[in-house]
């Protein structure tokens, strides 16, 4: 393709993803294929010559847009905010066109800068200690892998540099609380702690944060048997309630036995942007390293994570490598973000965020943060206000739990709905809110029953929209067969 077909073809794509954006509110949210279904589609083998980009852009509409789970409708409600702002979009397109080679600051010093200075920028903006600097990373699940691993080396005393944990006499400890993410588990494993290393921290029953006595009392007792305690994990907005660890009384229990303390804040990251919710990390002092993601609530387009550490140092002391072709006569004058964490090529990514905070400014930013906020407070006090519905846990940010579970509801053979039958019947009338077209939620468990989560936070998503979905959440539940009747 040349310059000139591709400005030609660039042009059709553009106009193809304003009017796909135009058109999200009137497009089924959840996708509508059966498994396999795209497969059979395609060919089996690729086209031995050049086809029609008119061809391609049909074969997206038809094919690929009905795979895929409209998170930037106004309507979606699921898992987490996953919003491309289109400022950000055109960022991420001219860095695609660039083609920028990012493994040293040799080889593009423009994309090392740009992104010294963005992450400083919201260094800034989110409240973190002046001195601490970030890096950009894929996800927040790679964020925390890169943490443990310096964890791992500063409770080891740089194993990495010997023998390596398995030369290491005494087992290496991770805590962090049974609602945290799925990504700690997984990096715990990768960073070689071992899964029988990982504690789970006892949480409060009602706030569901990680109970900072538990934790003393956790640490203590390994410490008895034999164990060295390398990391803890302070979760600034849990998975499943959006629960927030209080940093500022866990952070010293770590302190007394050098553990690293790393805050993930994948998606309350962003609302740290309002001055009135920076309290939810008081203690950052305490700290060593914060992960949080714009590609979530923020609206950076897939996928943008910042790492923030405290001491770069002791990062690069575990992430460094210099072979001899990567040399050059700059070396200790700038920064290498190779050597922040595991890939040694990397994209522009920071210009995803210097295009969405240029063009879209923080001021309107907020706005729509503070637009999200008020309107899951809305719903918790629509949902309190319905007999027979339930707000599960505190809602400190944009989602709410919930559940459907009037006490004189049965089930067509007459029993009471509790336990396995309550459990049934909610993933019952959640599939037909989702089976609908009209809106997407996620199920998930709180101790040990299903519930649902509406996470808020769509680009698009107004009070209109939020409205329409507690309509049809109490529509599908009155209106399901066989049940509450």
């Amino acid at each position: 393709m040349t310059p000139e077909e591709f400005r030609v073809a660039g042009h059709a794509l553009i106009d193809w993803i304003a009017d796909y954006r135009s058109g999200l509110a009137v497009r089924p949210v959840a996708a509508t294929v059966a498994p396999g279904e795209i497969r059979a589609a395609l060919p089996a083998v690729p086209p031995a010559r050049p086809e029609p980009f008119a061809d391609v852009l049909a074969d997206l509409e038809r094919i690929v847009v009905p795979g895929v789970t409209q998170t930037q409708s106004p309507s979606f409600f699921g898992w987490f905010p996953s919003n491309a702002a289109l400022a950000s979009v055109l960022g991420d397109l001219a860095s695609s066109g660039l083609g920028a080679l990012g493994i040293t600051w040799a080889s593009a010093p423009a994309l090392t800068e740009v992104e010294e200075v963005v992450t400083e920028w919201l260094r800034e903006l989110t409240g973190l200690p002046p001195g601490w600097r970030g890096a950009i990373h894929d996800t927040a699940s790679t964020a925390c892998l890169v943490a443990l691993l310096a964890a791992r080396e500063r409770a080891s005393g740089g194993s990495l540099h010997r023998g390596g944990l398995q030369a290491e006499e005494r087992p290496l400890t991770v805590y962090a609380s049974p609602q945290a993410h799925s990504s700690v588990g997984k990096a715990t494993g990768l960073a070689g702690f071992g899964a029988a290393n990982l504690r789970q921290v006892p949480v409060d029953p009602v706030t569901y944060q990680m109970l900072p006595d538990a934790l003393a009392a956790m640490m203590a007792a390994d410490v008895a048997d034999g164990r060295r305690p390398a990391a803890v994990v302070v979760s600034i907005g849990t998975t499943g309630t959006t629960a927030i660890d209080p940093l500022a009384r866990i952070a010293p229990i770590a302190a007394a036995y050098g553990a690293w303390v790393h805050i993930d804040a994948a998606l309350a990251g962003s609302a740290l942007l309002l001055p009135e919710r920076q309290g939810m990390i008081d203690g950052i002092e305490g700290a060593d390293s914060l992960c949080w993601n714009p590609h979530k609530w923020l609206g950076t387009v897939l996928d943008c994570s910042l790492l923030y550490v405290r001491d770069p140092g002791e990062l690069v002391s575990v992430m460094s490598t210099n072979p001899s072709y990567l040399r050059s006569s700059v070396d200790g004058e700038v920064t290498q973000f190779k050597d922040w964490g595991i890939p040694l090529g990397r994209r522009f990514r920071a210009l995803k965020l210097w295009f969405h905070l240029r063009l879209d400014g923080v001021d309107a930013i907020r706005a729509r943060l503070r637009r999200d906020l008020a309107n899951a407070t809305w719903l918790e006090e629509a949902v309190a206000a319905t007999p027979g519905w339930r707000v599960l846990a505190p809602v400190t940010l944009q989602t709410v739990c919930l559940r459907h579970e009037p006490s004189d509801m049965v089930g067509p053979d007459g029993e009471i709905l509790d336990g396995e039958a309550l459990d049934e019947y909610t993933l019952a009338w959640v599939a037909a809110v989702n089976g609908s077209g009209h809106a997407f939620v996620t199920p998930s468990k709180l101790d040990g029953r299903w519930m649902v989560r509406v996470s808020l936070g769509a680009e698009g998503t107004e009070r209109e929209h939020v409205e329409a979905l507690w309509k049809l959440l109490q529509d599908q539940v009155r209106d399901h067969v066989g049940i509450g009747e």
